[in-house]
């Protein structure tokens, strides 16, 4: 239980510390939420738990193919507020295509990826 707490709190300190760092530098919040933190932190608590690297590969590879549909959600949301949407509506619009756009890709992957 302690080690679950371990990497819940290290996963929240950096979603948070990200979300604090926007307030004054956007661009360096931008940078490190763009960073893969969340897959780098999933990878080492894999192999902290089991040790299996063909594991990891097998999920690296994965997520490699399914970044691709989640850049639609960076394309709509920031187009959505520019033509003065008002925020909830646009982030759900957007989280809605690209759940979409996820069925898609999850549809081409199982065609010719895998």
């Amino acid at each position: 239980m302690g080690y679950f707490l371990l990497k819940t709190f290290t996963t929240a300190l950096i979603v948070a510390g990200i979300s604090e760092l926007s307030r004054r530098f956007s661009l360096m919040a931008a940078l490190l939420a763009s960073l893969p933190l969340t897959t780098l932190l999933a990878f080492i608590w894999i192999y902290l738990d089991t040790g299996d690297t063909k594991k990891i590969a097998g999920m690296s590879h994965d997520v490699f193919w399914l970044v691709i549909p989640s850049l639609s959600f960076f394309l709509i949301l920031p187009w959505l507020l520019g033509q003065n949407m008002p925020f909830w509506s646009a982030l759900l619009l957007s989280c809605t295509v690209t759940v979409a756009v996820y069925g898609l890709g999850f549809l081409l992957y199982g065609q010719f990826i895998k």
